[in-house]
C-alpha cells in the first residue's frame, strides 16, 4: 500500500539521518584541540607496558579514583588492549576497565583512538613524551581531558612542575589538575 512504502521511505530517511549523526559525532570525537599536534616517530612497542597516572583533568568516567594506571598491550590482530585500573576510596574497591585502541592515520603518529564501549571511540593524543617513554602526556578531543603519565608512581615535584607548564602553555587548565 501507500501509506506502507510512504512508512518504509520515512524510516530510511531517519536511518540515514541517524547513521549521519553517528559519524559526525565520531568524527568529532576523533579529533584533535586546535593547536595541538600528536607526537611524530611514535613506536607502540616502547608505549606498551605500564603507566601511573601523575595528574589529570577530572572526568566523568574517573570521578573518585585515586592511583590510576594504564597498562597497554598488544593484541594479536595488531590493535592495543588497554586497561585502566584505580582504586576508589570510598567504596574500597579496584575498578577496572578495559578497552581497545587503534591508531588513527599512522603508526608512527601518536593519535589513537580508544573505545571502552563497542563501537564508539574516543581520541587519545599523545602530544608531548619524553625521549627514553619515561613520561607521557595524552589529551583527548578536547581540552577539558589530559593526562601526565609515567613510568614511575610518583615524580619529583620540579619535573611536575614542568609538565604542568607544558599543559598550561598548550591551553589546559593546569589549576584544575588532580
Amino acid at each position: 500500500t501507500i501509506g506502507n512504502l510512504l512508512f518504509k521511505r520515512h524510516l530510511r530517511v531517519v536511518q540515514f539521518t541517524a547513521l549521519g549523526f553517528i559519524l559526525l559525532l565520531q568524527g568529532c570525537a576523533l579529533s584533535v584541540p586546535a593547536g595541538i599536534e600528536p607526537i611524530t616517530s611514535f613506536d607502540v612497542n616502547q608505549y606498551l607496558g605500564c603507566w601511573y597516572e601523575i595528574a589529570r583533568l577530572d572526568n566523568r568516567f574517573q570521578r573518585g579514583l585515586e592511583q590510576v594506571t594504564a597498562t597497554y598491550s598488544l593484541r594479536e590482530d595488531g590493535s592495543v588492549r588497554v586497561e585502566n585500573t584505580g582504586w576508589n576510596s570510598q567504596s574500597k574497591q579496584k575498578k577496572t576497565i578495559i578497552g581497545r585502541a587503534k591508531f588513527v592515520s599512522d603508526d608512527q603518529i601518536g593519535h589513537l583512538k580508544v573505545s571502552f564501549w563497542g563501537p564508539f571511540y574516543g581520541s587519545y593524543v599523545v602530544f608531548y613524551l619524553e625521549a627514553d617513554y619515561s613520561v607521557a602526556m595524552v589529551c583527548g578531543s578536547s581540552r577539558d581531558y589530559c593526562w601526565i603519565l609515567a613510568r614511575n608512581p610518583a615524580l619529583p615535584a620540579g619535573d611536575i612542575a614542568r609538565y604542568r607548564e607544558i599543559a598550561q602553555e598548550n591551553g589546559f587548565a593546569v589549576e584544575n589538575f588532580i
